[in-house]
C-alpha cells in the first residue's frame, strides 16, 4: 500500500476516534447507570438485583389478590341474591354462601342471619289462670313476686280463700294466680258491664276483649242486660277495688263503742268517762320488732307485727279505755281495743289472754294480755294498729318512739 495512504488513513481514524470520544463527552450522565456502576464496583449489584426481583414479584400478587376479592365479593352476592329471587334454588346453598362465602359487613336484601347452633324462643304472656298451693313460709308479697303481679292482684284474685286479709294465708291452700295485675269477678244475676266495668276502673271492652273470658262482642247485646251467664268467672286486666276490712271499724269509741258489736262478743256497751290519753305512745311490747307483715295498705296490712313468743306480756301504748275486749269473728282472735280520749284508738290482736274487760281504764304501759296465736294466725305475735277518728288507720311507725 502507498505510504501516504497508509497515513492518510491512520490519521483519519485516529480524528474519528478524538470526534467519538469527544460527541460521548457532551452526553448528559446516566444516573441509573451512575448508580449501578457504584453498585457494581462497591460488590452489591447481584444482592440489589435480588431484592428488586422479590419487590415486584410481592407487588405482582398483592395486585392479584386485590382484583381476585373483587371480582368473587361481587360474584358471591350476586349470587346469594339470585337464590333469594330464585325459589327453585335450594335455601341450603343461599345460607351456606350467606354464611362462609360472603363478608360479615356484606349487604343484602332482607336482613342477614347467621346459622345458630339453637334458636330462644321468646317467653310468650300467659292467658290461663295458674293454680298455686301455698307452701310452708309463703306470704302474699313472695307469692306476688313468684309470679309477677302485684300483691293486691293475689288478694283480688282469692277473696273467697282470703277475705282480703294477708293473715288468713295457710299451707295447703290452693290459689288462683291470674295472669295479668286485676281482679277476678263472679258474674251475678242483673249486672251490667258498664256498672261492673265503672266498679273496677276499666272500659268494658277490656272485659270482653281479654282472650281468657272468652266472651263474643258480637253476642253480649244490651251492656246493660248482656248475655253473660251468673256465676261466670272473668278476669278483669288493670281492674281495682278497694279491700274489705274485717278488723274494726273507724272510731270505736267510749261515745259510740257499740258499732263494734258486728266483730263479735267483745263489743261493749255504752262508757262514760275514764282515763285520757296522753297524746304520744309507746310500744306495746318488750321487742321492738317485727315478725310477719309490715305497714303495707297495699296488701290491706294497716297495722304492724310485732314479734313475741306466746305468753309475753302486752301493754297499752297510752292511757285510755277498753271499748272492745274479747273474740274477733273475722281473724284477729282474742281482741283488745282503747279508746284514748284524743281522737286515737289501738287494736291489739292475736291474744293468748286479756287481762282487762270493757269499760275498764288503763294507765300508758299497763299489762293488757298476753301475745298469742288465735284466729288467722301463722304464729305467735302481735298485731298491733294505730287509728284515729277522723284521718282513718295510720302507720304504726309514725307515732312510736325509734326502736
Amino acid at each position: 500500500m502507498d505510504k501516504n495512504l497508509k497515513n492518510t488513513l491512520e490519521k483519519t481514524s485516529d480524528q474519528d476516534i478524538k470526534k467519538e470520544n469527544s460527541h460521548h463527552s457532551e452526553r448528559p450522565p446516566n444516573l441509573f447507570n451512575r448508580w449501578m456502576e457504584l453498585l457494581l464496583q462497591l460488590g452489591l449489584g447481584e444482592s440489589t438485583l435480588r431484592v428488586a426481583t422479590n419487590a415486584l414479584l410481592l407487588i405482582i400478587i398483592f395486585l392479584i389478590i386485590f382484583f381476585m376479592q373483587g371480582f368473587y365479593k361481587d360474584g358471591a352476592q350476586k349470587s346469594v341474591e339470585e337464590n333469594i329471587e330464585n325459589p327453585e334454588i335450594s335455601p341450603a346453598l343461599a345460607i351456606e354462601l350467606e354464611n362462609e362465602a360472603l363478608p360479615l359487613n356484606i349487604n343484602t336484601r332482607g336482613i342477614p342471619r347467621r346459622a345458630e347452633l339453637h334458636t330462644t324462643i321468646p317467653s310468650r304472656p300467659r292467658l290461663e289462670i295458674t293454680i298455686y298451693t301455698v307452701q310452708e313460709g309463703d306470704t302474699v308479697f313472695g307469692i306476688s313476686e313468684q309470679f309477677g303481679l302485684s300483691p293486691q292482684t293475689i288478694l283480688w284474685g282469692n277473696y273467697n280463700v282470703l277475705l282480703d286479709d294477708p293473715h288468713r294465708l295457710k299451707a295447703g291452700q290452693d290459689l288462683n294466680i291470674l295472669p295479668v295485675n286485676g281482679t277476678y269477678y263472679e258474674w251475678q244475676d242483673g249486672d251490667g258491664l258498664n256498672g261492673v266495668s265503672d266498679f273496677f276502673g276499666v272500659e268494658p271492652n277490656d272485659i270482653i276483649d281479654y282472650p281468657t273470658n272468652n266472651l263474643d262482642a258480637n253476642i253480649i247485646g244490651d251492656y246493660a242486660q248482656p248475655n253473660i251467664a251468673p256465676g261466670t268467672k272473668l278476669i278483669v286486666p288493670g281492674g281495682e277495688r278497694a279491700f274489705i276490712s274485717w278488723s274494726a271499724p273507724i272510731g270505736v269509741t267510749r261515745e259510740n263503742p257499740a258499732i263494734a258489736s258486728v266483730l263479735g262478743d267483745g263489743a261493749c256497751g255504752a262508757i262514760e268517762g275514764g282515763a285520757v290519753g296522753y297524746g304520744s305512745f309507746v310500744w306495746p311490747a318488750a321487742n321492738h320488732y317485727l315478725s310477719g307483715y309490715d305497714w303495707s295498705p297495699e296488701t290491706n296490712h294497716r297495722g304492724i307485727d310485732i314479734a313475741g313468743q306466746t305468753g309475753m306480756a302486752l301493754f297499752a301504748a297510752d292511757a285510755g279505755v277498753i271499748v272492745y275486749a274479747g273474740w274477733n269473728d273475722y281473724g284477729y282472735g282474742n281482741m283488745v281495743m282503747i279508746d284514748h280520749g284524743t281522737g286515737f284508738q289501738t287494736l291489739y290482736a292475736h291474744m293468748s289472754t286479756l287481762n282487762v274487760v270493757c269499760g275498764q281504764s288503763v294507765g300508758q304501759g299497763e299489762v293488757i294480755g298476753a301475745f298469742g296465736n288465735t284466729g288467722a294466725s301463722s304464729g305467735a305475735h302481735l298485731h298491733f294498729e294505730l287509728m284515729h277518728s277522723q284521718y282513718s288507720k295510720l302507720n304504726p311507725w309514725d307515732y312510736l318512739p325509734p326502736p
